[in-house]
């Protein structure tokens, strides 16, 4: 009983650290992984650096992506695309 009551903390720490760190972790991975797959051309999306473009191009094979900006077109990884500011983009042009 003794030894239950030492390691109860230990266990409780864990438990925590699950439920607010490493779930919502692979929530949000999931969620990301779905976004990236659900990527069209003509999408307008917004890079993690802040890159403002519409998809032109998509690579299934290398994950990238080919964006047209005012510049010109960029290629970039699939990964580089932000979800929360492309979604927030995407509602405003709705």
């Amino acid at each position: 009983m003794e030894a239950l009551n030492q390691f109860l903390p230990l266990f409780l720490i864990i438990v925590v650290g699950y439920f607010f760190m490493i779930r919502p972790q692979m929530k949000r991975q999931k969620e990301e992984k779905k976004f990236a797959s659900a990527l069209a051309k003509g999408d307008k999306v917004i890079t993690k650096s802040g890159m403002h473009g519409k998809v032109v191009e998509l690579n299934e094979k290398d994950q990238s992506c080919v964006i047209e900006t005012m510049a010109g077109k960029i290629k970039f990884d699939v990964s580089a695309i932000s979800m929360e500011m492309s979604k927030k983009l995407q509602a405003h042009a709705k």
